[in-house]
């Protein structure tokens, strides 16, 4: 039949339907204290008599416990508008935008970087290709250490673990044919971030392109080295000190660009639970805040160029939660610490990436799986940008087609779910909104304990946070072992025999790669002004020797053609280097 023959009848018993609601008596509200006893001394008693529950307690990653059912009495005492408010509102609970992705979806910004400036460049514009809708960056270790490919230390990690950049002419073959002043670029670089912006910087001006309309982020948050990480190179306070002249550079220069991308991801990656992830990054956000702060800059002036990174791991209620949290410990943090008027300057931006230390080895097709519940977290959460790791990253780092299916992954997430249609859809869920306010009490008390030992910069030189990060992952290990806490394909629903070796193709870096960017950095040497390069990186060690900026003289360093390992040897001969005391 026609959908015509129906709609006379449709039409009519709406209207029966509404007549009936508007003279139905309305039934007595129940006694919900009441109903829940009931269902306790009733149903649920005979259903555990029959049927056992799986575990004796539940409880989250972090080790909040799981009531078995959540209710309007979970949130007795909750004043709305003050935990939760509206989307754009302080406290930002619901998300930072009044129409969130309904508006504008969140940035796709797979992160790549492998082998040498060209190799990453290829893959960058073939992301691009597939939809990808800004850029960000992995680089090698000795870069990140802040050594060219020619020096002993680097030898064997020259473009393993990311892109290797010596110099400008590296930096040069990354972004040919990228639109810089068009799409935004991220930089996952520390120790070395202001050498790395200055290195983007000269390029742009190569372009004719002004610093000004470059967008983008660099990490810039070497405080989570000393925590979770370890690519530090000089004593905390240099690298404070570092950080901040980052900040004033960018509050001048480049209005558009993230001076700071206070990192919870790496310290998730060492094993901490997701309230020591959030607390710790929070200390060291107030710690820059200080330093800044305290160098005569205005707080609520850089507030704006102020972003955060976090992991999206596999427990979904808990990473909803955590998001939503942030969101609003920040807003108050700010509000209330640094005195910030204006609700702009209270938002807490951030970009999450699925957790590589969730990923398998064992069984790798099943880290798709892992990608998609961990993205979807992060997307109900209310992240602005998002990436997906490849199935492959537990064996290596991701083939193309792996980098892809990743990318689909947030693209079928983004237009065919729905999700992303209604804004923090989740919020009001008695769950959700009992374990967010468990994690903010959580993070509180972690940040007052940090507090009682004199701050971030102290409690990191008194291994504080290094110890709850071990002794969390330590646990969580102990879980693993002993089969509390299930990883399919490691400890349950094993393969064995020929189904148990990996079969999937793996991204490998020619072995030639290494002594082909010593050669090209043979060569760049040999063609520059040797000392012209040399009179430039002597005025980034005068610079610092005398406490001026740092940023100019790194950007004249670079493009009167220093290396990298130049620049970072300057300030290395003026801060020295950082050697942690060893505790056991």
């Amino acid at each position: 039949m026609h959908l015509w023959y129906f709609l006379p009848m449709v039409r009519r018993t709406n209207r029966i339907q509404r007549t009936n609601r508007r003279h139905r008596p309305k039934a007595p509200r129940p006694d919900l204290s009441r109903l829940l006893r009931e269902w306790a001394d009733g149903p649920l008693a005979q259903s555990l008599e029959r049927l056992p529950e799986r575990r004796p307690r539940f409880v989250t990653d972090s080790g909040i416990a799981l009531e078995r059912l959540y209710t309007p009495l979970d949130l007795e005492g909750t004043d709305y508008a003050e935990a939760l408010g509206v989307p754009g509102r302080y406290p930002f609970t619901r998300g930072i935008q009044p129409t969130m992705y309904r508006s504008r979806l969140w940035t796709m910004r797979q992160y790549a970087g492998f082998g040498d400036a060209r190799d990453t460049n290829r893959r960058l514009r073939y992301l691009l290709e597939q939809g990808q809708t800004g850029l960000s960056v992995a680089f090698d270790l000795p870069t990140q250490m802040g050594y060219d490919s020619d020096h002993p230390l680097a030898a064997g990690e020259v473009g393993r673990v990311g892109v290797a950049i010596d110099t400008i002419d590296d930096m040069q073959a990354l972004l040919a044919d990228l639109p810089l002043d068009r799409v935004s670029t991220s930089m996952t670089i520390n120790a070395t971030a202001p050498i790395l912006l200055a290195l983007y910087v000269a390029v742009a001006r190569s372009r004719g392109i002004e610093p000004g309309a470059l967008s983008g982020t660099v990490q810039n948050d070497v405080l989570k080295e000393y925590v979770a990480r370890g690519t530090y190179i000089y004593p905390p306070a240099a690298s404070l000190r570092l950080a901040v002249d980052l900040f004033e550079y960018c509050r001048r220069e480049l209005p558009k660009w993230n001076a700071i991308s206070v990192s919870g991801y790496h310290i998730r990656e060492a094993g901490s639970t997701a309230v020591q992830e959030l607390a710790f990054t929070f200390a060291n956000g107030i710690a820059y805040l200080e330093a800044a702060r305290d160098a005569g800059l205005d707080v609520e002036a850089i507030a704006g160029q102020l972003s955060f990174f976090f992991n999206a791991h596999n427990n979904f209620l808990e990473e909803i939660a955590k998001f939503r949290a942030a969101r609003r410990i920040w807003a108050r943090i700010m509000k209330e610490r640094f005195g910030v008027a204006d609700e702009r300057a209270m938002q807490m931006r951030f970009h999450a990436q699925t957790g590589g230390s969730t990923l398998t080895a064992q069984q790798p097709e099943n880290n798709v799986a892992r990608v998609a519940v961990q993205a979807l977290a992060a997307v109900l959460g209310g992240a602005q940008s998002l990436h997906t790791n490849g199935m492959d990253e537990a064996l290596a780092l991701p083939t193309e087609k792996a980098a892809t299916v990743a990318l689909r992954t947030q693209q079928i997430l983004a237009h065919e779910s729905g999700v992303a249609d209604t804004i923090d859809p989740l919020g009001g869920a008695y769950a959700v909104e009992a374990l967010t306010a468990g994690i903010e009490t959580r993070v509180a008390a972690y940040l007052a304990a940090i507090e009682r030992l004199g701050g971030t910069v102290k409690a990191i030189e008194a291994g504080y946070q290094q110890k709850e990060i071990q002794e969390a992952a330590f646990r969580a290990q102990q879980d693993v072992d002993r089969g509390d806490r299930v990883v399919v394909g490691v400890n349950r629903f094993v393969s064995v025999g020929a189904d148990a070796a990996p079969s999937i193709p793996l991204q490998k870096v020619d072995p030639r790669l290494e002594e082909e960017q010593r050669q090209r950095l043979r060569s760049f040497k040999e063609r520059r002004d040797g000392r012209e390069a040399a009179a430039a990186v002597a005025g980034v060690a005068r610079a610092a020797a005398e406490e001026g900026a740092l940023m100019p003289r790194i950007l004249a360093a670079v493009e009167a053609q220093g290396t990298l390992g130049e620049i970072a040897d300057a300030l290395r001969s003026v801060f020295g280097r950082y050697d942690p005391a060893i505790r056991i």
